[in-house]
């Protein structure tokens, strides 16, 4: 009795691969259907995604094709693989923009991207995505219960991009005088993530590099130029000190303006 219950897992899973292969030779695209759904009730998606992929366009025009294009997309996400499920979605909501399934379509394309980002150092082009897709659900659905969320992955992402742009302005003032005036790239780097991000968490790291990047230049200046570029150091500095009075980095700031100060007197 013992040995015949450990055989019923076993005839089990012989019997649900033997009739996915049965789906697999079938041309019967109700039958496949029929069993896409159920594989994906089951959690099988990649069974599911796989019979989908073979029926979704013959299924296009009938009553099953627009919930066809959708589980496919869902498929691909609940098996995170989320780039696949941003392209079919995106397909879904473009052939259906008023569809059955559309916000829901718009609002997994973003997360996916969103659950695909890669770290800060590596290409951001997921991450650019999903604040592109997230955004358009939130124009499209702003009473969606769902807003809530995407706004706050959208937050989390742009701070994210605003992590790389100071990491690369960072990089910039690290090298220096090294083959060229990177002190000047930091700066640039700096303001324009500024612009860009204006409520980054991440503003008075970018306000302390500036204001440290147009030190290093005033102090390797020409002897011509040094006055002028010390007394925009200071302009730097109060900017940096009204705008974060309470900052840690208090005597690092008041030290590079006593010697802005005095320079630029000279």
């Amino acid at each position: 009795m013992r040995k015949f219950l450990y055989f019923i897992p076993l005839l089990l899973i012989l019997s649900s691969c033997g009739e996915y292969n049965k789906v697999l030779k079938s041309k019967d695209v109700d039958y496949r259907f029929d069993y896409a759904k159920r594989a994906f009730d089951e959690r099988k998606f990649a069974q599911a995604a796989t019979v989908l992929e073979t029926i979704y366009t013959p299924l296009r025009g009938t009553a099953n094709g627009e919930e066809a294009l959708f589980l496919l997309a869902m498929s691909y996400f609940e098996n995170k693989d989320y780039l696949n499920s941003g392209l079919y979605f995106k397909t879904y909501y473009s052939r259906y923009p008023r569809g059955k399934f559309t916000e829901l379509a718009r609002f997994y394309s973003g997360y996916g991207y969103y659950l695909d980002s890669p770290d800060p150092q590596l290409d951001q082009e997921p991450t650019r995505k999903a604040i592109e897709e997230l955004q358009g659900f939130i124009d499209f659905y702003p009473e969606s219960d769902r807003v809530s969320i995407a706004q706050n992955a959208i937050f989390e992402m742009q701070d994210k991009l605003t992590l790389k742009e100071l990491q690369n302005a960072q990089l910039y003032y690290n090298l220096g005088n090294f083959m060229g005036n990177n002190y000047e790239a930091a700066i640039i780097t700096a303001q324009n993530a500024l612009k860009d991000y204006p409520y980054s968490k991440y503003r008075e790291d970018f306000e302390l590099l500036i204001l440290k990047s147009k030190y290093q230049e005033a102090r390797l200046s020409v002897e011509e130029k040094r006055a002028e570029r010390y007394r925009d150091v200071i302009d730097e500095y109060y900017s940096y000190t009204n705008n974060f009075p309470d900052t840690k980095n208090r005597r690092e700031a008041d030290n590079i303006y006593e010697i802005a100060r005095r320079h630029a007197q000279e």
